[in-house]
């Protein structure tokens, strides 16, 4: 009895040792491996910064380089896509990088020049596309150049490079210093193991007993992953090294006429030819060879079925257990849908570049034809004006006072059709001339418009309510036209009014742009004839009451246009209008980082 309880005892302070001498070797073990995964993942996180850098910048400058090769007449194939392709993916690396480097504030601080900088630069090439597609080649050529010198990227990526690299060494150091530090442990812990050993042999049948259980729970893994392998409905095979199968599910058995005890049958002859394309077959052999991976090989396969389908095939060497040679693993996805939508969407894109090749033709043509008029009519004009007066001499004083009105008239007519020609052409001039983008300080301009309006009117009273203005990104000439024709019009259609009232305002809208408002408390406008108010020559007041040729509002749509914004009226006869317009929201940098255009 005494024996049997002191085995007893024996037994359970052997396995309190075991317990102790396996225990305390693997807390140490994980820590130093929790630690050097620690590690690894700094240094990782270091080399992914450094490539999303490089990455960034290199989208950038490929999108830059494809519109220059557009304007310079030698686009190569996929031009239009890759310029398009910084604006799609810079902003999600920039994300990324952002994310990455938020252990960093030194680094971070340099990531958020280098996202305002991008932002800044991708605009531009944005721009420059837009303008490239509109035929506007020296205003597109314009934007690029002011993308290269107003938003330079290189130094802040080589900072931030550097800034990484340093970090880099610093926690490769760290890593290497953990990594000696674990070996050491692992080396106290292996001489622990080998005292276990001696020990390990009293309990040799309790390990036995443990292996038996564990070849039978091995076997009902395997049993499990048959099922699951027969239950899933992606057609998948396995091939030996001379590309027969060894193995296949359910869903290749029933797509390709497969047995699923089938064996040492080749690849070629599956499925009546199905797999006879020798491209795949190479493809195949390479991946077996030189332990490659294959991955989205799309092919056209007729099955079984006698059905033609679109499949994505995939392919990876695996190690067999029970043999050197290796085994290939074939997957099969059926994107046949997928296939016809792409066809389907490719075709409507080609019919939608034909309309907007058509629509450009017709837009050009009918610039150039106004064009052509307008400078065709100014001669006529000149002889009629002219000999008006000669008339008016040669008749002298004698001339009766029905002559003289007839001649006034025609003076008048000859007068107003001129500047009708002169208003066209500035209208024409408006949608050719190269935008001349730097920092326009909005308040200075409305300041400047404000005066010289007032100027023309000093006998009136008008009370001014002008919010405090940003700095926009545009032309400044012509956003200084736009502020002339909204605020000239305001104090010309209140010159009814006693005491006249004009309030600017702005506000930053859901997409971040600029809102600007022009309102006033004058005759205002019919909300039913809107649509014609930005017209060429639209007037919805008679000229006897408000003078005016009725293009300004045509001037500020189309400036307000070409700067990527909109413009819109709202009004109530006798209750005043207000008129809208929209400018993007990009931060202009300080006057000191603008070069002339």
């Amino acid at each position: 009895m005494r024996q049997v309880t002191a085995m007893r005892w024996r037994t359970a302070g052997l396995l309190f040792a075991v317990f102790v001498i396996v225990t305390l070797p693997y807390l140490i073990t994980r820590g130093g491996s929790q630690q050097s995964l620690n590690a690894g993942e700094l240094v990782t996180r270091s080399a992914e910064i450094q490539a999303l850098v490089y990455r960034i910048a290199d989208q950038t400058h490929d999108s830059e380089s494809a519109v220059q090769h557009l304007l310079a007449n030698d686009p190569y194939s996929h031009a239009e896509v890759t310029a398009q392709n910084a604006g799609k993916t810079v902003p999600a690396l920039l994300d990324e990088l952002h994310r990455l480097s938020a252990d960093n504030p030194a680094q971070q601080h340099l990531v958020d020049q280098l996202n305002a900088k991008e932002n800044g630069r991708l605009a531009l090439l944005q721009q420059a596309l837009q303008r490239y597609q509109q035929n506007d080649r020296a205003g597109a050529d314009q934007a690029l150049s002011d993308a290269g010198a107003l938003f330079q990227i290189d130094d802040i990526a080589e900072k931030i490079v550097d800034n990484a690299e340093q970090q880099l060494q610093l926690r490769r150091e760290s890593a290497k210093q953990r990594s000696v530090d674990n070996r050491l442990v692992l080396a106290l812990t292996a001489a622990m193991q080998l005292l276990m050993l001696m020990i390990v042999v009293v309990v040799s049948e309790r390990q036995i007993g443990r292996r038996l259980r564990a070849e039978i729970r091995e076997r009902q893994a395997v049993q499990r992953s048959q099922m699951i392998l027969q239950a899933v409905r992606e057609p998948i095979a396995l091939l030996d090294n001379s590309l027969r199968t060894l193995q296949v599910n359910a869903a290749f058995s029933e797509l390709y006429g497969v047995s699923e005890d089938s064996r040492a049958e080749y690849l070629d002859e599956v499925g009546q030819g199905a797999w006879a394309d020798e491209v795949l077959q190479q493809r195949l052999r390479d991946v077996l060879l030189r332990d490659r991976e294959l991955w989205d090989f799309e092919l056209i396969q007729r099955t079984i079925d006698g059905v033609e389908r679109h499949v994505v095939i995939n392919a990876r060497c695996l190690q067999q257990q029970d043999s050197e040679k290796p085994a290939l693993l074939l997957t099969v996805s059926d994107v046949t849908a997928r296939a016809l939508v792409e066809q389907q969407v490719k075709e409507l894109n080609h019919q939608l570049e034909s309309k907007v090749a058509q629509i450009s033709d017709v837009n050009r043509e009918l610039e150039a034809f106004s064009y052509s008029v307008s400078h065709d009519l100014r001669a006529p004009l000149r002889h009629i004006t002219a000999f008006t007066q000669k008339l008016e001499l040669h008749q002298g004083i004698g001339v009766d006072e029905t002559t003289r009105h007839y001649l006034g008239v025609i003076r008048d007519a000859a007068q107003r059709m001129a500047q009708l020609i002169e208003d066209l052409l500035v209208f024409s001039r408006l949608g050719r001339g190269a935008l001349r983008l730097q920092a326009v300080d909005m308040q200075s301009l409305v300041e400047e418009t404000r005066t010289l309006a007032e100027s023309e009117v000093p006998d009136r009273c008008i009370e001014w309510q002008i919010e405090p203005l940003p700095v926009v990104v545009g032309d400044e000439n012509m956003l200084r036209t736009v502020w002339q024709n909204l605020i000239g019009n305001a104090v010309k259609y209140t010159g009814q009014c006693k005491v006249a009232r004009i309030e600017i305002s702005v506000w930053r809208n859901d997409a971040g742009d600029y809102e600007f408002t022009v309102a006033d408390n004058g005759a205002g406008f019919d909300m039913r004839y809107v649509d014609k108010l930005f017209g060429v020559f639209q007037r919805l007041h008679k000229a006897s009451e408000f003078p005016g040729n009725g293009i300004g509002l045509a001037n500020v749509q189309r400036i307000v246009t070409r700067h990527g914004g909109k413009a819109w009226a709202e009004g109530e006869p006798g209750h005043g209008a207000r008129f809208h317009f929209t400018l993007s929201g990009v931060e202009a940098p300080t006057p000191d980082g603008w070069l002339s255009s």
